[in-house]
């Protein structure tokens, strides 16, 4: 059945890399055909950006959305923490009000959405019922060592690798299936949803130099030098890997009902995520 929120809830924040603060409103939508998507209010004429993977621009470092084509130009910026909630908790429909051109970090997980998606409620909009896709045949994205893949299963389940010479991290694997995926989302937010976004200290003054992650802060992502974190303590052992877990279901919602896989990955990016839910979107259609 097509779900939307029982009210409305707001939040604010600082977007991580443009570093503006920004009012963010979740809003009930009525017609679930319209799934979710964002609206820019600070722009003229309200522009229309549809959470979806036609929709992709940049992948650096976070996803971004551009309008429609024809539309006035608009764009909206690291959605992947909020759609990932989003989905998790199974709101298929929902109109996404931002002041700005990038979505607020806010404590650099899912954690803040995930209670204001609870706080709100999700209801049904019709009886219609709704399926979640099978996937049949693999799929696989490559770029050097670094892949993701979807494999045919019997349950919907994510594994992902990631590997660093710092030693904090190193590394590490980790996989989860998810518990009444799109249903409640509790056992999304106490798995994944509470992991955080996390960057090495010798990457940030050049990242900063390319106008990059200057609202990242360490309240909002986890930091480490080659020998330790600097901002302790961690909420998993494993934080990073189940933090780009979460990634990969943001970037994969963008599908729209995730299909029924084993998802796998290793050294992934944004880039490989979206390549990988253009050619399932594709094979679906």
């Amino acid at each position: 059945m097509p779900t939307t929120l029982a009210s409305s809830v707001a939040c604010t924040g600082v977007g991580l890399h443009s570093g503006a603060e920004v009012k963010l409103t979740l809003v009930p939508e009525g017609e679930g055909d319209r799934g979710r998507y964002f609206v820019r209010t600070d722009l003229q004429d309200a522009v229309i950006i549809p959470a979806q993977v036609s929709q992709v621009g940049e992948t650096v470092l976070s996803t971004e959305l551009v309008s429609a084509a024809g539309a006035e130009q608009g764009t909206v910026r690291t959605v992947e923490h909020l759609l990932a909630a989003l989905v998790s908790h199974g709101v298929e429909a929902v109109r996404i009000e931002v002041d700005g051109p990038e979505l607020p970090l806010l404590d650099g997980s899912a954690q803040g959405w995930s209670q204001a998606i609870a706080t709100a409620g999700v209801t049904t909009i019709s009886s219609a019922p709704q399926h979640r896709p099978i996937l049949s045949e693999p799929h696989w994205i490559y770029d050097g060592d670094a892949f993701v893949a979807a494999l045919p299963s019997p349950t919907l389940r994510f594994s992902y690798g990631i590997e660093f010479k710092e030693a904090p991290i190193g590394k590490q694997w980790h996989s989860w299936t998810p518990v009444d995926f799109g249903a409640n989302g509790d056992d999304f937010l106490h798995a994944i949803g509470k992991a955080r976004t996390f960057g090495l200290a010798r990457q940030i003054e050049q990242l900063r130099q390319a106008g990059l992650i200057r609202g990242g802060t360490l309240e909002n992502a986890l930091v480490c030098d080659e020998e330790r974190w600097l901002n302790p303590p961690l909420r998993f052992e494993n934080e990073p890997v189940r933090h780009k877990i979460l990634d990969l279901v943001g970037d994969l919602s963008l599908i729209g009902t995730i299909p029924q896989a084993h998802y796998v990955a290793f050294k992934a990016s944004h880039r490989l995520h979206v390549a990988l839910a253009k050619a399932i979107a594709k094979r679906l259609q």
